[in-house]
């Protein structure tokens, strides 16, 4: 275990930690946490679905605030990012070939370790491409999933007026040429960390800087800018998800959580989203940006309090 989860003074793992990996049908090694619950009353498992270039060291302080709260955790790496197997030579470009691989991933982390080894009720937590592949396996988790918390969903860029079917054409395009390995934004990531001042995730320096050690101690955790492929396949799966036939079969119920001045993925898309879902809600936290789960305690706490309400215990018959 010492050798599965990588810790830094600032961000030790959470107690009753427990991991391995799972491989993918198609070979893919897939490292995947788990921690037990420490509060009581027992409350059943959250499964977290993270972010594009996000790893399970990033979400201990999150897994130590839902063990606490009596909840169980199981979070993986998706595919090409984090300790999981990168798909192409350059570990440094986030690559996948379509989001239903990461969908598919999801399924056989429920089959092979969510199911068996964690106890329900089971719960879904899942920030910006992990909540498109949250909303992209809804229809197949209903009789599995109680709820889920959708946080800042990538369904759209920001402040442009592009829209996501255009920015597939020509990703699609770029591919066909060949292309489709090629950084679509940003490039590989810097030798030296970025100014806290030029970031757009977070207001908060002290998790800004845990972060970023992470990275700097762990640099084969961290990925660079994605690739024309994965910008391709998140304008695909995009697409499908808010495709009003496929909304009509999203049966799990959604509280999806929106940060009031996110600059990484559209705040409006995701208002004229939950106004179309038949069974979702949605929470806008004013003056968060993206990461709100990295954010500071004044925009944490509305959403743990959110989270609270929305996620009861397996001991309420009526949830």
């Amino acid at each position: 275990m010492t050798d599965l989860f990588h810790d830094i003074p600032d961000n030790p793992r959470p107690q009753n930690t427990a991991g391995g990996f799972l491989t993918t049908r198609d070979g893919k090694k897939i490292r995947y946490g788990v921690f037990a619950a420490v509060g009581r009353p027992i409350r059943g498992t959250v499964v977290v679905l993270p972010g594009r270039n996000e790893c399970v060291e990033k979400y201990f302080e999150t897994a130590r605030d839902l063990t606490e709260r009596g909840f169980g955790v199981a979070i993986l790496d998706w595919r090409g990012q984090g300790d999981s197997d990168r798909l192409i030579r350059d570990r440094q470009r986030g690559y996948v070939r379509s989001f239903r691989d990461y969908a598919g991933d999801l399924e056989q982390f429920f089959e092979e370790v969510v199911l068996p080894d964690c106890r329900g009720p089971y719960y879904i937590l899942a920030h910006s491409a992990g909540a498109v592949v949250a909303l992209l396996a809804a229809p197949s988790m209903v009789n599995r999933v109680r709820r889920m918390v959708l946080i800042a969903p990538f369904l759209a860029l920001p402040d442009t007026s592009v829209s996501m079917k255009a920015v597939r054409r020509v990703c699609s395009a770029l591919c066909f040429l060949g292309l489709g390995r090629l950084y679509a934004a940003w490039g590989a990531r810097p030798k030296t960390a970025p100014p806290f001042a030029t970031n757009k995730v977070t207001t908060d320096p002290v998790r800004f800087a845990r972060n970023t050690q992470i990275y700097q101690a762990y640099p084969q955790l961290a990925l660079g800018g994605p690739t024309v492929r994965w910008l391709k396949a998140a304008a695909e799966a995009a697409e499908i998800v808010s495709d009003p036939d496929f909304m009509a079969r999203i049966k799990v119920p959604l509280l999806i959580i929106a940060a009031g001045a996110d600059r990484v993925v559209s705040t409006r898309a995701i208002e004229a989203y939950a106004r179309q879902l038949r069974i979702g809600s949605m929470l806008m936290i004013d003056g968060a940006r993206h990461e709100i789960l990295q954010e500071a305690d004044i925009y944490r706490e509305p959403f743990l309090a959110a989270f609270d309400a929305f996620i009861p215990g397996s001991d309420d018959p009526t949830a």
